[in-house]
């Protein structure tokens, strides 16, 4: 499984390649990777949102708190932007966030991004460079997650399950953000996907976004509960407020190859009988 990880890390992300952290070991609560999808199916208007939605959280004084809070009172952060594969370009690399100004200065970099998108839904590569982000680093860290967002189903690599499995067994949490705005017709079940197929290990959760007027409020709130820890418990969040965490059940059994079927008529060395 690790050797098809390594395999796929390099295919799908062959322009890209994970940025070190500084080379002495900082101490710091979480390293929290923020995995954002950029694929062609996020329209400009959802993809400006989604941005704002990351920036704002970010300088938030309820997501300072959060950090400030914890024992050693600062996290490690790295955001990379993902469809198909991960290019160069779409990598902000690792940061220590310890206060407004660290906030701030990396809620900066996000924003002064330009909008960029390109073919392709690889949540299996996506977790992959993620995995290796995290690999990467020399920070001493009692948690790791994966935070990632997203609009449709793997259709591109591996396949998710085998990424997700291979993170979650070196220690690594998977937390998703469903974005559910514009659901395709053909695959509207989004959010039990998320919560069968893409997230994983102890305490990890789905999110989704049903509404526009949601993005901002569930972004910070889904970093608040990363950085604090317990997904069940956010102190600093209005407790009636939505959108909260929450406990998916498929109604019915989930495919978790139901994306790559679904684009079955492009050639994918990993799924040749879906070519059939």
């Amino acid at each position: 499984m690790l050797d098809a990880l390594s395999l796929l890390a390099c295919l799908a992300c062959a322009q890209a390649a994970p940025l070190a952290a500084p080379a002495n070991d900082i101490a710091v609560d979480v390293e929290l990777v923020l995995a954002v999808d950029i694929s062609q199916s996020m329209d400009e208007n959802e993809f400006a949102l989604q941005r704002a939605g990351y920036v704002e959280a970010l300088r938030h004084p309820d997501f300072i708190k959060a950090v400030r809070s914890g024992t050693t009172g600062r996290i490690a952060l790295a955001y990379f932007e993902w469809a198909g594969t991960v290019r160069d370009d779409a990598v902000i690399a690792w940061q220590v966030i310890d206060g407004t100004q660290s906030a701030n200065a990396f809620a900066d970099r996000i924003e002064a991004r330009p909008f960029r998108s390109f073919r392709g839904t690889s949540i299996s590569g996506a977790l992959a460079f993620g995995t290796e982000l995290l690999d990467g680093t020399a920070f001493d860290a009692s948690r790791s997650v994966i935070d990632i967002s997203g609009d449709g189903p793997n259709n591109t690599g591996l396949p998710v399950t085998m990424t997700r499995d291979a993170a979650v067994a070196k220690g690594i949490v998977i937390n998703g953000l469903p974005i559910l705005i514009s659901p395709s017709p053909t695959f509207s079940h989004l959010d039990q996907y998320y919560a069968e197929c893409v997230t994983g290990g102890p305490g990890s959760f789905v999110l989704p976004i049903y509404a526009a007027s949601e993005f901002t409020t569930a972004i910070r709130r889904k970093l608040i509960l990363e950085v604090s820890g317990d997904p069940w418990a956010d102190p600093w969040a209005d407790p009636g407020a939505d959108p909260r965490p929450v406990r998916i059940e498929a109604a019915a059994p989930i495919d978790c190859l139901q994306g790559e079927r679904d684009r079955r008529f492009f050639s994918d060395p990993f799924f040749p009988e879906l070519d059939r």
